[in-house]
């Protein structure tokens, strides 16, 4: 009876030594493998994984984390590479923390921000100005805002604010973000004033980026920041009180960086992205609701204009479309923008003009670009160009390559000569290809809107996100080419529409 029980505990003795056998090879041979996939010189790498939650790196993201240990025993240092699988992986920003001079002091004196009108009420809301009341049966409720164009950077910051991948570590960050209301800074200043105070802020901006350690990084290429004015304001040609303008762009340091804007100059630093438009939408559902909207919208108009004529300007065509317009016989509703009552500056009335409408007419203002453009894509009304400068040669991030998938094109030379029918054009488009570029029109609302800062939209990209993504992706771009050898700054701030244009054929209206 006894034998049996001695061999049980035989057995089991024989069980741990056999155990305690493979488990000391084992570790033997993980050290030998070490050895083997030893780096140069003697660094050893040891691979260590988990999950974690990294508060300061991943911004409250859980994290897949695959850390990388690498150990040089002749410095005795400990270099520690993390591969991370989170969403935010090559997308963080920074953003400088600038004095308050730079932006909410600009905000804080409104009624200064243009010489021609109190710009106060409308930078409530984030920046959206006051809700548009009682819109009837034009617009929606609660997603429609009286917005100046002027307030984009306001729009912006507070986007920006709400931003997912945000980094107060600026060594993680892809890119910075510089908060600077360079728009309403300038605007303060563009008439009355001298060089001096137009260029104030500006040289004030450029010598406190150039402090940071965040600048000496990249020196300032993987900064950028955001201008509610067209580019031309910041491209003061020359130091006299005559002209137009502060040089912020022109500055050294600025060369550097990217400004993002509502009309862009032929510098290839400078982007252009949508102006802000009256809609901004609370949820996705408020998108969808309103693009089923303009899918059975009736039209009765061929064609719109909302705007008045330019007789100052040299060379305008907008006295010859108002001609036309009047002389259709009923197929174009123009809305006077010179009219009493100011309607133009009215959500309901333009939107209400544009929604009963085929096509609207976008010839250039006082600049190339208009915010009429983007008032007549959300009304599903398809634009109708006469410059390049007014859409193509400008927002590449965020309309299509071919145009002529959503717009048609009208050179102004024909119509200033009376050689071109503008309702005699657009009756010669077919019902089809209406059909189809009014479709793709409504497809892009979601990209030319900026969504409430006060909520989120969950699977729509707006004009926001389009514009980050192409920031990232630029920055990037020039860090590929520096590792490659390249000179980073070679193509990034140059005065060349040809680096701009998609299609050169439109090197001749330049």
């Amino acid at each position: 009876m006894e034998k049996p029980i001695l061999c049980r505990k035989f057995y089991k003795q024989l069980w741990c030594v056999t155990f305690c056998f493979f488990f000391c090879f084992f570790v033997l041979f993980c050290f030998d493998y070490l050895s083997l996939i030893s780096g140069k010189n003697g660094v050893t790498t040891l691979l260590v994984y988990n999950f974690a939650i990294n508060n300061q790196r991943c911004n409250h993201h859980l994290c897949n984390i695959n850390e990388t240990i690498t150990y040089n025993p002749d410095s005795s240092e400990v270099i520690r590479n993390f591969t991370e699988l989170d969403s935010c992986s090559g997308k963080y920003i920074y953003v400088h923390d600038l004095p308050i001079e730079f932006n909410d002091n600009v905000l804080s004196n409104c009624s200064l921000l243009v010489k021609w009108f109190d710009m106060c009420p409308f930078t409530i809301n984030s920046g959206l100005g006051p809700q548009v009341r009682n819109p009837g049966r034009v617009l929606m409720e609660n997603c429609w805002f009286a917005t100046n164009q002027f307030l984009l950077e306001v729009i912006f910051r507070n986007r920006m604010n709400q931003y997912k991948c945000l980094t107060k570590d600026s060594t993680l960050a892809s890119a910075i973000y510089v908060p600077f209301y360079a728009g309403l800074d300038i605007g303060r200043y563009l008439w009355g004033y001298n060089i001096s105070m137009r260029d104030s802020s500006a040289l004030d901006l450029v010598k406190w980026l150039a402090q940071k350690p965040e600048w000496k990084k990249m020196w300032g290429i993987d900064h950028f920041f955001v201008a509610g004015r067209i580019g031309w304001d910041f491209q003061r040609q020359k130091d006299n009180d005559s002209y137009w303008g502060s040089k912020l762009m022109l500055l050294p340091e600025s060369m550097n960086m990217t400004m993002l804007s509502i009309e862009a100059t032929s510098w290839s630093n400078e982007i252009a992205i949508p102006y802000p438009t009256y809609f901004h939408p609370s949820s996705d559902a408020e998108v969808f609701q309103w693009q089923d909207r303009l899918r059975s919208q009736k039209r009765r108009y061929l064609f719109a204009f909302a705007g008045a004529p330019r007789p100052s300007m040299e060379g305008s065509i907008r006295e010859e479309i108002i001609k036309q317009c009047i002389a259709s016989k009923g197929k174009c509703k123009l809305l006077d923008c010179n009219s009493v009552g100011r309607k133009c500056d009215k959500p309901v009335e333009v939107i209400k003009v544009f929604q009963k409408s085929v096509f609207c007419l976008q010839p250039p203002g006082d600049s190339y670009t208009r915010r009429s453009t983007f008032d007549s894509i959300l009304a599903g009304c398809i634009p109708v160009f006469f410059h390049p400068g007014s859409a193509y040669a400008q927002y590449l991030w965020h309309l299509p390559k071919d145009y002529k998938k959503y717009s048609v094109f009208i050179p102004e030379n024909n119509v200033k000569n009376g050689k071109v029918s503008i309702k005699q054009s657009l009756l010669h488009v077919s019902k089809d290809q209406v059909l189809a570029m009014r479709e793709e029109v409504i497809r892009l609302i979601p990209r030319v809107i900026y969504a409430n800062p006060s909520s989120k939209l969950e699977t729509i990209e707006d004009a926001f996100d389009i514009a980050v993504k192409g920031i990232l992706d630029r920055v990037e771009h020039v860090r590929r080419e520096f590792k490659k050898g390249m000179n980073p700054s070679i193509g990034f701030a140059q005065e060349n529409w040809k680096l701009k244009l998609r299609e050169h054929e439109w090197i001749n209206f330049f």
